[in-house]
């Protein structure tokens, strides 16, 4: 036990601990100060880049902190997913959709992962489809993607009114406005639709990978 604990000290695993705190202080606070949610959850995003720069430069990748970082983006995620569906409680079915679909997709691949003997959820290269092998073979692309889908999810849950939980209807209201964050929403939603295209690729592909496991090993008996 003694000879683990470097690897649970590893520079990447305590800024993984930290983005765990900032989202429990931040989801804590989600419905009584929005500015200080903002603030932090968009700090624990830039905390994600971090640890995996961390991780390369000090040479401390890990699959604890493989396994932490994914966690946390998934768990992160969701929770901001349910407070869109609090807010706009008219659409909460295409929220809760949403969280469905991001979380099965990533557990699919992981465990596909370990089934077809890779070491990385990230090694797409026999995948037919060319989207899905650039969204992880090329990380701008891949940044954007995920960048704009939770900068997305942001504008959403600052734009959310009081007086109405209708989507559409926030919506036509801040698109009349042209404000600042109408700019920066309309600049998410491509990285945004691609990342839940991706995610419907990856959780067939998955899929198929546990399928043709399964018909491997019957024939191997």
């Amino acid at each position: 036990m003694a000879k683990s604990w470097p690897i649970y000290l590893y520079v990447p695993n305590l800024i993984g601990y930290a983005r765990i705190l900032a989202n429990l202080v931040a989801f804590g606070c989600a419905f009584s100060n929005k500015r200080l949610f903002i603030v932090l959850y968009f700090l624990s995003f830039v905390c994600d880049e971090l640890d995996g720069r961390f991780a390369r430069l000090l040479n401390q990748s890990s699959t604890f902190g493989a396994v932490l970082d994914m966690v946390t983006d998934r768990v992160s995620t969701a929770a901001l997913l349910v407070i869109l569906s609090h807010q706009y409680k008219s659409w909460y079915g295409l929220f809760l959709g949403l969280l469905a679909l991001d979380i099965a997709s990533h557990w699919l691949q992981m465990y596909s992962t370990f089934l077809a003997s890779k070491t990385s959820h990230k090694d797409v290269a026999d995948s037919k489809s060319r989207l899905f092998r650039a969204y992880y073979q090329y990380r701008l692309f891949m940044g954007y993607c995920c960048v704009g889908t939770e900068v997305l999810y942001l504008v959403l849950y600052i734009l959310a009114e009081n007086d109405s939980n209708n989507l559409l209807h926030v919506v036509h209201n801040a698109a009349l406005k042209l404000s600042a964050l109408t700019f920066i929403g309309l600049l998410a939603l491509p990285g945004w639709a691609i990342k839940q295209l991706v995610n419907f690729v990856q959780l067939r592909s998955a899929a198929d990978v546990c399928v043709l496991y399964d018909v491997q090993r019957s024939k191997a008996k």
